[in-house]
């Protein structure tokens, strides 16, 4: 039991050094590290099942899951081990405020894959559905390619055929004028087979003789376009018969299933709903511990020792600085005073090795000759 106190501890990110002198905080922290760890065993599982979901691998998904299992749980542990309770609590709030959203980014995504398990019956329906409606838009994308064509074909034959049933109907006309001029029911109203009917009989067989050749020329047309209609659909047939239905089963299939299943049942969007903010809840529980409780003896200890630290660091730094300071203050004045040492030295070796040219040029030499000699003592006349 001491054995998973301690693991769980480790989980909280707590100093065991400084919880030793405030032992009153070890259920605090042991529960805080419980949640950190279950936390991470929740993001194991998700990532397991969504990595399966797409690799239909155990090993791999196993792997996978362990590695982001134990990433969460490393990021989850730095959360709430950074948050360290001050007595201002607006600035503890601005400091949790970004953790807070981090755990809530983390949530949603190890809670969506935990969905898609829980509701897996549901998305198995609703993923067959999806692949009719995919089916039927690739039939329809393939209908679609020889639309045109076919179009223009029943519009041809409609225009061959509307001129045919045109010419048909002027020939059955003359053929009713010319029946109705020989019983006498209409035209001269006589009944008599005279040259009134013999003109229309003859206008009539003309027509009918001009018909029939009409359609000696669109029947073969109209055919041919009929074969060729029945060809494309043929093609069509035979494409749709070769497309091959793809089983959506993968992540992000599932998602978009459970999507519209929430668009189509409220029930299952607030269950979906309620499992996002429970998964929130548990991720944010160990934050808003520390955040909503006021500070522990853990807290103060933990201050005191961060403190002592920072005065003896700013002691080491405040002395180190001051040594550098008095040191190169007095590398400064040192190298000063040696300048100005050298400079007078070589002011008083100049003015005796003056003095000396001029004691020799004055014991050997007259006025006169000084003056007309040249560069002497670096001037000219």
């Amino acid at each position: 039991m001491q054995g998973l106190q301690n693991f769980f501890l480790f989980c909280s990110g707590v100093n065991p050094l400084v919880l030793k002198r405030a032992p009153a905080d070890v259920g605090k922290y042991a529960n805080i590290g419980a949640t950190v760890f279950f936390t991470g065993v929740f993001a194991f599982m998700a990532a397991s099942y969504a990595c399966f979901t797409v690799f239909k691998s155990y090993p791999m998904s196993i792997l996978f899951g362990l590695i982001w299992g134990l990433m969460i749980f490393n990021l989850d542990r730095y959360l709430v081990s950074s948050m360290k309770r001050k007595a201002n609590l607006l600035a503890d709030s601005m400091m949790a405020l970004p953790r807070l959203v981090l755990a809530i980014l983390i949530a949603l995504v190890i809670s969506k894959p935990i969905e898609l398990k829980i509701f897996d019956t549901e998305i198995k329906s609703e993923l067959i559905s999806m692949e009719q409606e995919r089916f039927k838009e690739q039939e329809q994308i393939l209908k679609s390619r020889y639309e045109d064509d076919i179009n223009t074909l029943n519009v041809e034959i409609l225009a061959l055929e509307s001129s045919f049933a045109e010419r048909q109907k002027n020939t059955d006309i003359l053929l009713n004028e010319s029946i109705k001029e020989a019983d006498g029911t209409g035209g001269s109203q006589q009944k008599n087979l005279g040259p009134i009917y013999k003109t229309k009989r003859a206008a009539y067989e003309k027509s009918q003789a001009e018909l029939q050749k009409l359609s000696e020329e669109i029947s073969p047309l109209v055919h041919s376009k009929r074969n060729q209609i029945d060809a494309y659909r043929q093609e069509i047939d035979e494409e749709i018969a070769s497309l091959k239905r793809v089983p959506l089963d993968g992540f992000a299939a599932r998602v978009e299933a459970l999507s519209r299943l929430g668009s189509k049942s409220s029930v299952i969007l607030l269950a979906s709903i309620f499992i996002t903010l429970l998964f929130i809840a548990i991720e944010c529980a160990p934050i808003l511990a520390k955040l909503m409780s006021s500070r522990s003896p853990y807290d103060f200890v933990l201050d005191e020792h961060e403190e002592k630290y920072k005065m003896a660091h700013f002691k080491r730094t405040n002395l180190l600085r001051n040594l550098t300071t008095s040191k190169v203050r007095m590398d400064t004045e040192i190298k000063k005073a040696k300048t100005l040492r050298m400079i007078e030295m070589e002011k008083q070796l100049a003015n005796d090795m003056v003095k000396e040219e001029y004691d020799k040029l004055k014991s050997s030499l007259s006025w006169k000759d000084v003056f007309r000699r040249k560069n002497v003592l670096g001037f000219e006349d």
